[in-house]
C-alpha cells in the first residue's frame, strides 16, 4: 500500500472472509488497484466460525489507520472509492461513518440476481444524505468512534435471532447505536461497488425473511424506536401494503382490485422498473414486478413473525440463551 502524506487521515480496508469467498481474490484485486489506496488492507480469515460483526472487531482491533473501510468479500469497489471516502472525512470533521451503495451492473447472471442488486442501489440511490442506519457491505468509520461505542455487537453472532438463516443485521444495530449516541452518518450514494453474489429465488426469500426482516422488526422492538430509513421509508410501506392487498384480491378473486392494485404499485414504483427494464431488458423488467410485489410480502410477513419472536423472547430469554448454545456447538 502506498503511503499517504502527513495531512491525509489514513485509511485501513477490512474484509472478513472467514467463510472462504470464492469471490475474495477479485474483491482483494479491485481494493489493491484503485486509483486511491488504503494504507493496509487487512483479511479476516481466522478463526472459520466467526461471524460477520466478530469477524469485522477482529480486523478493526488490527488496523492502525484513522478511517476504518468494512468491504464485503462479494464487493469489487470501484476505482474511486477510497479518495471519496477518504474526502468525505477530510471535509467534514463531524462525520463520524459513511457508507454506499452497489452499483447497477451486478455481476451474477440470472432473474432473480439482477433484481435483488439493483433494489439495493436504487434504494441506497434515493436515500443518500443524513443516515439513522449503517452498512458494513462497503462502509466506513473513524476509528475512535468505532471504539468508544464499542464496536460491531458480538453477540449479534450469537444471538438467538442468528438461528434466522445467518441475519445479517449487525450493521444496521451498530448504525442505530451511533445515531443514538448523537453521532453523525451519511450515505453516499456515489461510493459504489460492484456486488458479486448469485441469488435465486429460495435464498432471497429466506433473506428477506430470516435473514433481514425478522431480526430487524425485533432490533426495532428491543430497542423501542422508529426508523423510516432505507426499506422502511414510507414508500416502501406503502407498497408493502399494496402488494399485500393485490394479494388478497388474487386470493379473494376480486379482479378489479387486483389490476387497481398493481398499478399503483406499478405507480408508486415506476423509477424502480424503469431503471430494471434500462438495465435489464422488457422480460426481467416484467419479472421484477413479480418479485418485487413477493418483496414486499415478504416484509409484511415479517411483522408479525418479528412481533411473536420478541413477545417469547421477553417470556423465555432462557430457551433462547440455550438454543444459541446448542448453534455454537
Amino acid at each position: 500500500m502506498s503511503a499517504a502524506s502527513p495531512s491525509q487521515l489514513t485509511l485501513s480496508a477490512v474484509v472478513p472472509a472467514t467463510d472462504a469467498p470464492a469471490t475474495l481474490s477479485r474483491v482483494t484485486a479491485a481494493i489493491e488497484s484503485a486509483t486511491e489506496l488504503p494504507e493496509e488492507l487487512l483479511i479476516v480469515d481466522r478463526p472459520r466460525e466467526a461471524g460477520a460483526a466478530e469477524a469485522r472487531n477482529i480486523g478493526a482491533r488490527r488496523a492502525r489507520g484513522d478511517v476504518l473501510v468494512f468491504v464485503d468479500a462479494d464487493v469489487e469497489v470501484h476505482p474511486d472509492v477510497f479518495a471519496r471516502i477518504r474526502a468525505a472525512f477530510e471535509i467534514d470533521p463531524r462525520l463520524a461513518a459513511v457508507f454506499g451503495s452497489y452499483d447497477d451492473s451486478p455481476a451474477a447472471p440470472g432473474v432473480v440476481s439482477g433484481f435483488r442488486n439493483l433494489l439495493h442501489h436504487y434504494v441506497h440511490q434515493q436515500s443518500g444524505g443524513d443516515a439513522t442506519t449503517f452498512w458494513a457491505g462497503l462502509g466506513a468509520i473513524r476509528r475512535d468512534v468505532f471504539v468508544a461505542v464499542g464496536g460491531f455487537d458480538e453477540r449479534m453472532d450469537r444471538d438467538w435471532i442468528s438461528l434466522f438463516r445467518r441475519s445479517s443485521v449487525e450493521d444496521i444495530e451498530l448504525g442505530m447505536r451511533l445515531a443514538a449516541a448523537g453521532w453523525r452518518i451519511v450515505l453516499d450514494p456515489s461510493i459504489q461497488g460492484r456486488h458479486l453474489k448469485a441469488w435465486n429465488l429460495r435464498s432471497s426469500v429466506a433473506t428477506d425473511l430470516f435473514g433481514r426482516g425478522v431480526p430487524w422488526v425485533v432490533l426495532l422492538l428491543r430497542s423501542r424506536s422508529s426508523t423510516t430509513a432505507l426499506n422502511l421509508g414510507w414508500k416502501h410501506r406503502l407498497s408493502a401494503a399494496t402488494a399485500f392487498t393485490l394479494a388478497v384480491a388474487v386470493a379473494g378473486r376480486r379482479p378489479r382490485l387486483a389490476v387497481a392494485a398493481a398499478g399503483s404499485l406499478v405507480a408508486l414504483n415506476r423509477p424502480f422498473y424503469t431503471l430494471l427494464l434500462r438495465r435489464r431488458g422488457p422480460l426481467e423488467a416484467a419479472a421484477g414486478v413479480g418479485l418485487h410485489t413477493l418483496h414486499h410480502l415478504t416484509g409484511v410477513a415479517a411483522v408479525p413473525l418479528g412481533i411473536a419472536a420478541h413477545l417469547f423472547e421477553q417470556c423465555r430469554p432462557q430457551a433462547f440463551k440455550q438454543a444459541g448454545a446448542k448453534q455454537r456447538r
